[in-house]
């Protein structure tokens, strides 16, 4: 799966999915797309004066749309993000259940380190192969056959 298809999949077929299970390449693309689409906002905020207005207490209307317009971003790719972080873990065969558990514990001081760090490695290693509690395998030619027709 390459970039736009993952982007494509996970902004609109499976944006709020999270049955089944999602492949390496499907989670890394979009990763990687939110970390373009976060920088763009920032950079933009920081363009248009937003850290001199947070400085001074002066906020101008640019301010307050630019703002507005970053946690609508953030927001909007909060929950496909959450999705394909549950489904690379089903394709770990791992409960996406789980997610919650590294959300919460990566918070606390030095044991979140070790959690992160986990989290990462769960979403590197390759998925189970064939057919697992949680569908079929994502890189299986017959289970996506009618994407790539």
């Amino acid at each position: 799966m390459g970039f736009t298809d993952a982007v494509r999949t996970c902004l609109t077929e499976k944006y709020i999915t999270f049955s089944g299970r999602a492949s390496r390449s499907e989670y890394w693309w979009f990763a990687l797309f939110s970390l373009l689409v976060t920088l763009v906002l920032v950079g933009l905020f920081f363009l248009f004066g937003g850290v001199r207005a947070m400085n001074t207490g002066q906020f101008s209307t640019i301010n307050y749309i630019m703002g507005a317009l970053f946690v609508v971003g953030m927001i909007a790719l909060y929950i496909p993000y959450i999705s394909v972080y549950v489904r690379r873990f089903h394709d770990r065969d791992l409960s996406g259940w789980w997610i919650l558990g590294v959300f919460v514990l990566s918070n606390i001081p030095y044991l979140g380190v070790l959690i992160s760090l986990a989290a990462f490695v769960i979403t590197v290693l390759k998925g189970t192969d064939g057919e697992n509690r949680f569908g079929e395998d994502p890189l299986n030619p017959s289970s996506g056959a009618d994407v790539f027709a």
